[in-house]
Order: C-alpha cells, then sequence, then structure tokens
C-alpha cells in the first residue's frame, strides 16, 4: 500500500522562526515554503553589477540598496519572498523589530535564470504589484543581453524592454540612469543567433 505525502502548512510567524535559523534561503506563500536554488556565475555578477551602480548613484541620497539576502513581504498576498535586488527610499518599513522583512520596496529586480523565468514573470509580478511602493520592477536576462523595465502608471505597468549595450536603462522613480554594458560587465553571453535571413 502507498501512502499519500501530506502537506504541511505552516503559518508565516512558523516560516520565519525556521527561516531565522536557517542556513539556506526558502521562500513562503499560501502556507507552503519553497526551497531556493543556488545561483549561477553570470546571475551573480548581473545582480552584483546592478546593486553596485545603484549604490553608487544612489549614495548621496536617501535610498538603500540591497542585494538578494533582503527579504521583502506581500502582506496583501502572503507572500515572503528574497528579490535579487531591492531598492528603498525614504524611510525603510519593516514586518517587526527583527528589520530583515521589508514591506515598502520602491525597485525591484530580478535576474532570469531557466527554472525562475516564468514564476517570476508571472505569479511572482503578480504578488509584487500589490505593494503600493513598488514604482519599478526590472527583470533581467542572465543569457541574453534583454532588460524589461515595467513602470507604475496609475493603476497600469509600462513595458519598457533593451537589449544593445549601448542603452541606458532609466529608472525615473529613484532618478538613476543604468547602462547595459555595466549591468552585463564580464558577464559573458552566449552569440545570439539572428533569425532574419536576407
Amino acid at each position: 500500500m502507498s501512502v499519500a505525502a501530506v502537506k504541511v502548512r505552516v503559518t508565516p510567524e512558523e516560516y520565519l522562526a525556521l527561516e531565522r535559523k536557517a542556513e539556506t534561503r526558502s521562500e513562503y506563500v499560501n502556507g507552503e515554503i519553497y526551497a531556493m536554488a543556488g545561483a549561477s556565475r553570470e546571475h551573480n555578477l548581473i545582480a552584483l553589477n546592478l546593486a553596485a551602480e545603484l549604490r553608487t548613484q544612489l549614495r548621496s541620497r536617501s535610498c538603500e540598496t540591497y542585494v538578494s539576502n533582503m527579504r521583502v513581504r506581500v502582506k496583501a498576498t502572503g507572500l515572503y519572498t528574497y528579490p535579487d535586488v531591492v531598492v528603498v527610499c525614504g524611510r525603510a518599513r519593516f514586518d517587526d523589530k527583527e528589520l530583515d522583512t521589508l514591506v515598502n520596496p520602491t525597485v525591484l529586480a530580478e535576474v532570469l535564470s531557466p527554472s525562475t523565468e516564468a514564476y517570476d514573470r508571472g505569479g511572482k509580478f503578480a504578488h509584487y504589484r500589490y505593494l503600493e511602493s513598488l514604482q519599478e520592477y526590472v527583470l533581467i536576462a542572465q543569457d541574453r543581453m534583454q532588460v524589461e523595465h515595467f513602470a507604475r502608471r496609475g493603476s497600469q505597468w509600462l513595458l519598457t524592454a533593451y537589449n544593445r549595450p549601448d542603452e541606458v536603462l532609466a529608472l525615473p522613480s529613484i532618478e538613476c540612469a543604468l547602462p547595459l554594458q555595466e549591468i552585463y560587465a564580464r558577464v559573458e553571453l552566449a552569440a545570439e543567433e539572428n533569425p532574419v535571413r536576407e
């Protein structure tokens, strides 16, 4: 006789208690905990390049930049997650006195990987849109030069795509401009195939 696996649901408080003691990071949504996989060299370079450029440009302003270990909570949906890069401007607000779960990010960025790309574009972005503080969401491919920028305009999100090294990603909510060649510095991209034939 086979025994069906039973999923154990945990409360947000139980998740946080476990997460704060864990050696690896996990996301939490709808009572379930999901272990996070490690990142590739390209993923790490892109996230650090982006964060370094942001930190440099925001140094004299009341903004903070975090890389991958700052947990973000979307109160409206119950998601706890770790974006690759987080910027908060003004007073940072946290979920509790531990100051390790931010609730008011201004800009979030995710470096796409094969295992997370669909979720980052779909389900995760659906959660992020509930963050009233969030003004911009950036998706960065790690296998090709492609950056997608979503900017909040009232109740709509407007997309601008970039894919050339001479282009500059503009983040108007925090008054930053990031050259793609800097975001992709030292990243070895596969030669792109040109689908157009003459």
